[in-house]
């Protein structure tokens, strides 16, 4: 009878062990993350619609380049704006065209890699806005190493020198922007109005710009909801 009980209490505490092992396991793994375009729709990206903006004085290669996947950007502070005629700082961008908007929900998605030493700079923007003394409804700009919406809260650190993803979705008709690196919600602040929008991404010159600035993207797709 007592080595009955003993076997029972051993088989006991072994199913208890392994059971209390399993949940452990289940707790320590990462949280899964929601996909942001869930709902929402892929819309055809053509070469035609990645329009290229550059010093006016520069060929396109000297600030550009495209392998078939990852598009490098770069500027540096002492280069001439993209139009003879502006009086704004010097940028290589990307901007997409033929898909505008003015309503509804849409989304940029890119993987992005800046280089350190890059910093006082632009790499995405959702432009268009009604507030006196705003062209972008949000801008997301690199500072040391942080990724910033624009010059103030923290979207990410330690952005240098690694792939991100970038999802940024507009909401027009409730006026909201939310920012996800890597599938997690990072970001999700008021829009600035406008009448019409569209997405942009590269390096455009802010404050206390560095001599060269530098970004890379590559799988960028836009989506809008269905």
């Amino acid at each position: 009878m007592a080595s009955r009980a003993l076997s029972w209490i051993s088989v006991s505490l072994l199913f208890f062990m392994a059971s209390f092992s399993c949940v452990a396991a289940r707790s320590t793994r990462a949280p899964e993350v929601a996909d942001p375009t869930d709902g929402f729709t892929a819309l055809n990206l053509g070469q035609s619609n990645f329009e290229l903006q550059r010093p006016y004085d520069e060929a396109s290669g000297a600030r550009y380049s495209f392998d078939g996947t990852v598009r490098k950007m770069w500027v540096l502070s002492s280069d001439k704006p993209h139009a003879r005629q502006s009086h704004t700082m010097p940028r290589t961008e990307i901007r997409i065209t033929g898909h505008d908007y003015s309503s509804g929900m849409w989304q940029f998605e890119g993987y992005g890699y800046v280089p350190s030493g890059t910093s006082g700079v632009c790499i995405m923007q959702v432009f268009g806005a009604s507030e006196a003394g705003a062209a972008s409804t949000l801008m997301l700009h690199v500072y040391d190493g942080a990724l910033r919406y624009y010059d103030r809260q923290l979207v990410e650190d330690n952005i240098y020198n690694r792939w991100f993803k970038l999802n940024v979705v507009h909401d027009v008709d409730g006026s909201v922007l939310t920012v996800y690196i890597d599938g997690q919600e990072k970001l999700h602040v008021r829009g600035r109005g406008g009448h019409s929008h569209y997405f942009k991404f590269g390096v455009y010159a802010q404050h206390h710009d560095s001599n060269r600035m530098e970004s890379h993207w590559k799988n960028v797709t836009i989506f809008k909801k269905n």
